[in-house]
């Protein structure tokens, strides 16, 4: 698997969630930014478990997403923020990462990979990120593919 392809690919998956009226559209990245326009998701630390099957048939990544909200009303903020972590509903991140799985018997992420899956949310604080304090979580994402692309 090509680490900064599947990177790309999750936060253009994460950019179809649909948000709340008068809310910002949410920014998706497939790197760390110097500096976010919130809401933003993007992508930051990997781990990588090679040879998960003979041939270098299977590699697994586990890639820590975070997702940062502005906080000009700590109580909205939070509210957008639980919308995007819910499991279902049109601001799921959840929802709108997996529908990158592509259907049965089909390669996830545009053939990126064999399969994906957003396995759980932690973390669910305040984030300072280039000097300034976003509400925000992590989200952990694993995906599984072929390790001699």
């Amino acid at each position: 698997m090509q680490i900064a392809a599947v990177r790309a690919a999750l936060a253009d998956a994460a950019r179809t969630v649909q948000l709340p009226a008068g809310v910002r559209k949410l920014t998706a990245t497939g790197y760390t930014p110097d500096s976010v326009s919130e809401p933003h998701f993007f992508t930051g630390e990997v781990s990588v478990d090679f040879d998960k099957a003979m041939g270098r048939a299977l590699d697994e990544l586990e890639i820590t997403c975070r997702v940062l909200v502005g906080r000009g009303d700590d109580r909205a903020a939070q509210q957008l923020l639980d919308a995007l972590l819910s499991g279902a509903g049109p601001a799921s991140l959840k929802a709108a990462i997996e529908a990158a799985r592509g259907g049965p018997g089909e390669p996830a992420l545009g053939g990126l990979a064999h399969d994906l899956r957003l396995e759980r949310v932690q973390g669910y604080r305040w984030y300072e990120h280039a000097g300034v304090q976003y509400v925000g979580a992590e989200l952990i994402i694993r995906v599984i593919g072929d390790g001699r692309s």
